[in-house]
């Protein structure tokens, strides 16, 4: 994926930082906007791993700080709830002019609620996800609790959330207070995925429950058994990714690729000049593709030309392999093909100079099983039989042309 840094304002015109994760191939089947977490940021673990977990699906995700946190500029003793709903609508704005509406939005946390009531604003959206959210704003105060007297008396206090110091004023509370957020979810009437931890000790489950029932059909409910508020354990949080993008293709309008690689050959190639050396392969309808390290002018996004070359040598060895022991009816329960390519010198060569070097393959069979040592030592042979390799040993010949 592609990650790109993109700035907006907010309605007071103050800029908003933002990161907008893009897919390998540049053409995102739909954007989606994300919302992070009560005095989070757009570059929570958690987030950046959801984000860019759909991104691998082909869904193009906005993720941003809302105003007064992270990079954002403004002062987040002044904002509030309303002021992220706010925030949320502008980045739709930012994306249905620079790019496309976004057609799904998620929300982690208050980021959840925030959602909740901007997807009532916007007619583009389509799919709807709230993770580990809140059914009522005011639920956040009790991360603040021992303030909210001094808070009602001074009109601000200084908190600490999460270890790190805040200013709340009273605003801040009044604000949360006027936002009925059951009614706005019974109004939706468009997709919801809820996901929410039966261990969340931030927002209680039973939360995830209000919004269920307060939402029409269709809805859906996905238990984060074991995971905590702030999913920081990275499986959690691309398990979420993978299951929102794969609930979004029955709800969500994906675009279609216009130009998908078609070719009367068995394999076509395709490199953009705007892509730099990452290239598109399409091989037999099987979408793949390649790249080059950052050190020599890659974006390191996929394998290069020769990781692809000596992956097929060690997927044809595994491959014949597995055939040879099925057939033989050898007890391998697995194989693994561990290979590295090289160059070097070749055996008795007369000059030690960089042209007198040979490609070399080191192919090294670990294979798991109750096997004798004879039928391990047939598997060595075996693998020199296997069609990539005699192709790579016995010589090839390319020719080329123009279409």
């Amino acid at each position: 994926m592609k990650t790109v840094k993109v700035n907006f304002k907010n309605e007071e015109g103050l800029v908003l930082a933002a990161r907008l994760e893009m897919p390998v191939d540049q053409r995102p089947t739909a954007f989606a906007i994300f919302a992070h977490c009560f005095t989070c940021t757009k570059n929570l673990m958690a987030v950046t791993n959801i984000s860019r977990a759909l991104t691998s699906k082909g869904i193009a995700v906005l993720r941003f700080d809302f105003t007064g946190l992270g990079e954002s500029e403004g002062d987040f003793a002044d904002t509030n709830f309303s002021g992220n709903v706010s925030d949320l609508v502008c980045a739709s704005a930012f994306l249905a002019e620079n790019y496309q509406a976004p057609k799904i939005i998620i929300g982690h946390s208050l980021g959840g609620a925030a959602v909740l009531m901007a997807a009532s604003m916007l007619e583009s959206i389509e799919a709807i996800v709230t993770i580990g959210a809140p059914s009522d704003p005011p639920h956040v105060k009790h991360l603040f609790q021992n303030s909210i007297e001094e808070i009602e008396e001074t009109g601000i206090a200084k908190v600490s959330i999460g270890g790190r110091p805040f200013t709340i004023k009273k605003q801040f509370i009044d604000d949360l207070e006027k936002n009925d957020l059951a009614d706005t979810i019974k109004g939706l009437r468009r997709p919801l995925l809820v996901f929410h931890s039966p261990q969340d000790e931030i927002v209680d489950i039973k939360n995830a429950e209000k919004i269920y029932v307060a939402a029409h059909h269709p809805k859906s409910y996905i238990s984060l058994d074991g995971a905590d508020h702030l999913l920081s354990n990275k499986a959690d949080a691309n398990y979420v990714g993978e299951v929102i993008a794969s609930w979004a293709t029955r709800y969500v309008t994906l675009a279609m690729q216009e130009d998908d690689l078609e070719t009367d050959h068995q394999v076509v190639v395709r490199n953009e000049k705007e892509n730099g050396l990452f290239t598109e392969i399409m091989a037999n309808g099987h979408y793949l593709t390649a790249d080059e390290p950052k050190d020599v002018g890659g974006t390191d996004l996929a394998g290069t030309p020769y990781d692809l070359l000596v992956a097929a040598l060690g997927a044809c060895t595994a491959m014949t392999l597995r055939l040879y022991a099925d057939h033989k009816k050898i007890a391998l329960d697995e194989v693994k093909v561990h290979l590295t390519r090289e160059k070097r010198h070749a055996e008795h060569a007369e000059q030690l100079d960089e042209a007198s070097k040979i490609e070399v393959i080191d192919r090294h069979l670990e294979l798991m099983g109750d096997l004798t040592q004879a039928q391990r030592d047939r598997m060595v042979e075996i693998a020199n039989k296997c069609p990539v390799h005699k192709t790579l040993t016995k010589g090839l010949e390319v020719n080329t042309s123009l279409l």
